[in-house]
């Protein structure tokens, strides 16, 4: 992730130094308008995505279980995001590394993702005892 930081301003310079290097102007031009496409393309990408969770509950997921089995070492946070199609509810302090998120399904099952620089790192499936339900309710 740090190297990343780096390495894509480093390439769009590279890259509007070897178009005009090449073709002038018009090459600075036409490599300038398709960082700019880009940089929309993440953009609206970011928006429909925030756009989608926005009607949906902070940490809910129509399934746990589904959403254990679709995790992947590495995808970043916001394809979570995109996954669930809701935020997830922080666990972890603010700010602290690593990030931890919460997502709860109607029967209780909890998956506990936990992201080291925007990234899935490890996650956990957490299910409800069937036989904690028994022991609350009284006896008829």
């Amino acid at each position: 992730m740090q190297l990343q930081k780096f390495l894509v301003p480093l390439g769009c310079a590279a890259l509007l130094f070897l178009a005009h290097r090449s073709f002038g102007w018009p090459g600075v031009a036409a490599v300038s308008g398709g960082l700019v496409m880009w940089l929309l393309l993440h953009f609206t990408r970011l928006m429909t995505v925030l756009k989608r969770t926005a009607h949906r509950p902070i940490g809910h997921v129509d399934s746990a279980v589904m959403l254990n089995a679709k995790l992947k070492p590495g995808v970043t946070l916001m394809h979570v995001i995109a996954m669930t199609r809701a935020l997830g509810e922080r666990v972890s302090t603010e700010g602290a590394e690593p990030e931890v998120f919460r997502w709860t399904d109607g029967s209780h099952s909890t998956v506990d993702a936990e992201f080291k620089n925007g990234k899935l790192v490890r996650w956990q499936l957490a299910r409800p005892d069937p036989h904690a339900s028994d022991l609350d309710s009284p006896a008829p």
